[in-house]
């Protein structure tokens, strides 16, 4: 196979994987084969272990010291500290945008993302467009950890958020229970239009305070499925592998 294939069947592998993984296909606990995986995906045994490989990294998976790999099942501590460890990077890439200053195509582009998510809240304060939403959510902390310049803070910003549930979006969901989620979402918004101001206005602190607040939107999300509406548990993509 050449490498061109490999890779596009690694990547095809990864998503696949992943996705089973977050919904709740592969649950917690449950062993992984190589052979199996790549006769269940149709293709061949090297992008598979190349994407098991990959899940491991990102910490979906522990690879067995005989063979194979498990779906790991995490602590709603470690969740809560993914969470954490994001709002610090996040915070961090604010902080030094604001202090080294931003050229006016970056200001420009990350306010241009501000205001299409303006465009996801409709006339009515419960009507939200959560796909948009969310895409444009992901474009925008994309977009904040690029404008300090540095190639390392990006890095480690998107090691970060590529920790299981800490992505910026890993709590925002469709509409179920929408009322639920509805107040967080106008907040998040509110926080994007006030970190993006405070790095314009060159205030480091500021821009840091606020990102890491704002990273705590998830963290609330999540305590309040947890504690409040835990019937949203087997709804909500993911969540089935969290215990406490």
């Amino acid at each position: 196979m050449k490498n061109s294939e490999v890779e596009t069947h690694g990547r095809r592998a990864v998503i696949e994987l992943r996705e089973k993984i977050i919904s709740g296909e592969f649950p917690g606990g449950m062993r992984l084969f190589e052979v199996a995986m790549a006769e269940k995906l149709d293709i061949s045994r090297t992008p598979v272990r190349e994407a098991l490989s990959r899940l491991v990294e990102e910490g979906l998976l522990d690879r067995l010291p005989n063979g194979g790999f498990t779906v790991r099942r995490f602590g709603y501590a470690d969740v809560v500290d993914s969470i954490e460890l994001r709002g610090v990077m996040e915070g961090t890439a604010a902080r030094l945008a604001a202090e080294r200053g931003v050229a006016p195509d970056g200001l420009a582009r990350i306010n241009d993302i501000v205001a299409r998510l303006d465009d996801c809240f409709g006339a009515s304060r419960d009507d939200v467009d959560f796909d948009v939403y969310s895409d444009l959510n992901e474009a925008f902390h994309h977009e904040l950890a690029g404008l300090c310049g540095s190639n390392v803070i990006l890095r480690e910003v998107e090691r970060a958020s590529a920790l299981p549930f800490a992505s910026p979006s890993a709590f925002i969901p469709n509409k179920t229970d929408i009322a639920a989620f509805l107040r967080s979402l106008w907040l998040a918004q509110e926080q994007h239009r006030q970190i993006v101001n405070a790095i314009a206005a060159r205030e480091g602190a500021r821009a840091e305070a606020i990102a890491r607040e704002h990273a705590r939107t998830a963290r609330h999300n999540l305590e309040y499925i947890f504690n409040q509406k835990p019937e949203l548990l087997q709804q909500l993509p993911g969540l089935a592998l969290i215990h406490r």
